[in-house]
C-alpha cells in the first residue's frame, strides 16, 4: 500500500475548477485510495487477475477525458447536458468520477464487482461532491455516475457519452501485459503472449470520425486483446459510430503494417 500513495491521481483540469477542486480531494481521501489498494489485492494477489488500483485508475481517468473532450470537440453531445441541462464541465466530472470509482466494488469481490461498486461509490461521490453542487445538481450527477459505472460492464447498455467514454477507456488500459483479460502468469498461451504484445495506445482527433485510436503491438497476437476486449466492449458503447480503431503491428517480419480495425 506505500507504494500506491506516492501515486498522485492526476488528470488536465484546464479550466474546470469543480474538476481541479475534485481531484485536489481524491488525494486528501485516505479512505477512498484504502479502497483502491483493498481492490488490488484482491484482483493481483487473490484473483491472479492485471492491476485494478490507483495505476489502472489514473490511466482509465486521463483515456476517458481524452476522448470525452475530442468528442465534445466535434460536438457529440453529452448525457448531462442534453437530458438536464448542465454543462460540459459537468461533463467532465461525472467522467473523471466515474473513472475514479468504476472499480471499487472489487475491493469486496472480482465478481460482479460492477454491482458491488454501485452503493460504495454512491457513498464516495457524495461526500466528493459536498458543497460544490446544490441537492438536485449533487443528485443529478452521482445518478450519471453511477450510471457510467454500472455500464462499464461489457454487455450493459450506454445510455450517455459519459458512460461510453468511460467504458472504452477501461478497455484501452491494454499496454505491456495490462490487459483486462485475465491470464496466467508466466505461461505461454494465446492471453499471456497477446497480453505482452501491446506496446501503446495512441489517441487523437480522427479525420473521417472525431476519434481515431491507434494500438502499436509488437506482433500479431496482440489482436487477441482487441477481439476479446475492446471490440466488445466499443460495439456495446455509446460512442462506437464516432471511433475508428487501427492496428499497427511493428516487428522485423511485420514491419509496420496498418490495418484498419472494424468494429
Amino acid at each position: 500500500m506505500a507504494e500506491e500513495n506516492v501515486i498522485r491521481f492526476t488528470v488536465p483540469s484546464r479550466h474546470n475548477e469543480k474538476l481541479w477542486e475534485i481531484v485536489r480531494r481524491i488525494n486528501e481521501d485516505v479512505e477512498l485510495q484504502t479502497m483502491w489498494a483493498c481492490a488490488n489485492v484482491n484482483a493481483v494477489d487473490r484473483a491472479g487477475i492485471s492491476d485494478h488500483g490507483i495505476v489502472h485508475i489514473k490511466i482509465v481517468a486521463n483515456i476517458a477525458l481524452r476522448l470525452l473532450r475530442l468528442l465534445a470537440e466535434a460536438d457529440i453531445p453529452m448525457g448531462i447536458v442534453r437530458e438536464h441541462g448542465m454543462t460540459m464541465d459537468d461533463a467532465e466530472v461525472v467522467t473523471v468520477l466515474a473513472a475514479a470509482l468504476h472499480d471499487l466494488g472489487i475491493s469486496i469481490h472480482r465478481e460482479n464487482h460492477e454491482e458491488f461498486s454501485l452503493p460504495l461509490a454512491n457513498l464516495k461521490a457524495k461526500e466528493l461532491l459536498a458543497g460544490l453542487y446544490d441537492v438536485r445538481e449533487r443528485t443529478i450527477v452521482v445518478s450519471e455516475v453511477l450510471h457510467a459505472i454500472i455500464a462499464h460492464h461489457w454487455d450493459v447498455r450506454c445510455y450517455t457519452t459519459e458512460a461510453g467514454v468511460v467504458k472504452v477507456a477501461d478497455a484501452l488500459d491494454m499496454t505491456h501485459g495490462r490487459s483486462r483479460i485475465a491470464f496466467e502468469a508466466g505461461g505461454t498461451n494465446i492471453h499471456a503472449v497477446s497480453a505482452q504484445a501491446i506496446d501503446d495506445v495512441r489517441i487523437r482527433k480522427g479525420e473521417s470520425v472525431p476519434v481515431e485510436i491507434e494500438v502499436v503491438m509488437s506482433n500479431s497476437a496482440g489482436i487477441f486483446q482487441l477481439d476479446n476486449l475492446l471490440k466488445r466492449k466499443l460495439k456495446n458503447s455509446s460512442i462506437a459510430p464516432y471511433v475508428r480503431v487501427f492496428a499497427r503491428i511493428h516487428n522485423e517480419v511485420e514491419r509496420n503494417i496498418v490495418r484498419q480495425y472494424e468494429i
